[in-house]
């Protein structure tokens, strides 16, 4: 069986994708499969084995729509389900036949825009397998997977020293405003927390980053922008634990099996997007969301500003609490 894997974007959405792929993989014996996204997004996925073949997209939708016909593919599993996949299942062969994940999109906008909370209370990752249930496909409950490429993992000594004996990661990025405490907040944080602290982002990060670090420039490392994304993922994978935002790399603390304190603004878990470790494993995540605050969530993804220009679900962020969490979970020895 010849199959076709498609999640375009983004980094987390492509991790969360990850069960289903494997679990396609090695429960058809025989399976050839062909996983499609963007060119910007080849790093997250280019050293998993249970990938036989890339396909990349990078804007152009007609040739890329020539080449998978080429391919007289079994089965397309749409795991995206945006006009893109719609004109490819328009235009592909008529023997294709194609399955889909439900996207939930008329029950994420009552929850976003009215507050109406009829989402089924299914995490996507399992979402996406249950889309394969017509294969046989069963969910074998081991979570998220991530591979790093040979030659992409960080030396330890590529930290400070003070860094070398242990640390905690901090994402301080995030695609959108809404999803990203401020500034202060970081820095509050950071000086309540009392052990080596190591910030992840991208470039776009490195001045927050710079401003974070200098309350405590020995404990606070900024490696905001020195690192590319893989070897971002291995300084996640050597934390003790990690502190994040709605953002990709929290889904990939989650299937390095890391403990993760997730904080949430904009977004929310009752989107169905909460850190996942699997059916059939300890969840080793604590959430931290301004409690009873009637616009939360305002976006599925985050947003620019701040709809209600108050930004409550960030400046009202409860920091000793998480503070607290960090040391009671390094003194009960909860991670290593």
């Amino acid at each position: 069986m010849k199959v076709l894997i498609i999640r375009f974007s983004s980094i987390g959405d492509i991790v969360l994708t990850t069960p289903a792929i494997r679990c396609l993989k090695q429960q058809i014996p025989g399976a050839e499969v062909h996983f499609l996204t963007k060119t910007k997004f080849r790093a997250v996925t280019v050293a998993n084995p249970y990938i036989d073949q890339f396909h990349y997209f990078d804007n152009n939708l007609r040739q890329l729509i020539r080449d998978i016909r080429k391919e007289r593919y079994d089965y397309i599993i749409d795991l995206h389900k945006n006009w893109r996949t719609l004109r490819i299942y328009l235009e592909t062969d008529t023997k294709t036949k194609w399955l889909s994940y439900r996207k939930l999109s008329i029950q994420k906008f009552l929850l976003t825009k009215l507050g109406i909370n009829v989402m089924p209370g299914i995490h996507i990752s399992r979402r996406s397998l249950d889309a394969l249930r017509p294969l046989g496909i069963k969910d074998d409950g081991k979570g998220l997977d991530y591979f790093i490429p040979g030659g992409e993992e960080i030396e330890i000594t590529e930290l400070p020293l003070s860094h070398q004996m242990g640390y905690i990661a901090i994402v301080i990025g995030g695609s959108y405003y809404t999803k990203k405490l401020p500034v202060y907040k970081l820095q509050e944080l950071c000086l309540q927390i009392q052990h080596p602290i190591v910030l992840l982002g991208g470039k776009e990060d490195r001045e927050a980053g710079t401003a974070i670090a200098a309350v405590d420039p020995v404990k606070i490392y900024n490696a905001c922008g020195k690192f590319s994304l893989n070897e971002s993922a291995d300084i996640t994978r050597k934390a003790r634990l990690v502190i994040s935002h709605d953002t990709g790399l929290q889904y990939i603390a989650c299937a390095f099996q890391k403990p993760v304190l997730a904080i949430w603004g904009g977004t929310s878990p009752k989107l169905d997007v909460e850190p996942y470790y699997g059916s059939a494993a300890a969840q080793k995540h604590t959430n931290f969301i301004v409690p009873a605050l009637p616009c939360q969530p305002c976006s599925n993804f985050g947003t620019t500003t701040c709809p209600k220009k108050h930004f409550k679900c960030m400046h009202l962020q409860d920091v000793p609490a998480i503070a607290e969490k960090v040391r009671r979970l390094i003194e009960d020895s909860a991670v290593t």
